[in-house]
């Protein structure tokens, strides 16, 4: 392999490498909070996947699917019903969020990213 092809691969891997490690970051942090908050065991192990069943929407089309699961995959809507939840005094809310933070923080640690409409196997972090 030529040195400008193995540049170019470093190139490449090293965002990947530190998108995955942002969501390792995140993962840690989410489940620490929840800890912290003395959150609920089975409620975390109930609707840690939860964030999942957005992968239904495919079964209407392939855009409207990329659409939903991106929705909710977004650390930006988590956040905000992080937000909210401490915004109006609700832990349960709160608790909610974090699971929510956590499942997205622990897809992007392992490669998951935002789907594309072409099918639910290509995203931003590559095709899995």
């Amino acid at each position: 392999m030529s040195a400008s092809a193995v540049a170019r691969q470093t190139a490449v891997s090293m965002p990947r490498l530190f998108l995955r490690l942002e969501g390792l970051a995140l993962f840690a942090a989410a489940v620490a909070a929840y800890i912290y908050l003395h959150g609920s065991a089975w409620l975390f192990i109930v609707l840690l996947l939860a964030p999942d069943l957005a992968l239904l929407a495919y079964l209407a089309n392939p855009k409207l699917g990329s659409v939903v699961y991106n929705l909710a995959h977004t650390i930006l809507v988590a956040g905000l019903l992080c937000a909210a939840a401490l915004l109006l005094n609700s832990e349960s809310l709160l608790l909610i969020g974090l699971i929510w933070l956590a499942h997205i923080g622990m897809d992007r640690a392992v490669g998951y990213g935002f789907k594309y409409p072409t099918s639910p196997k290509d995203t931003h972090l590559g095709r899995v």
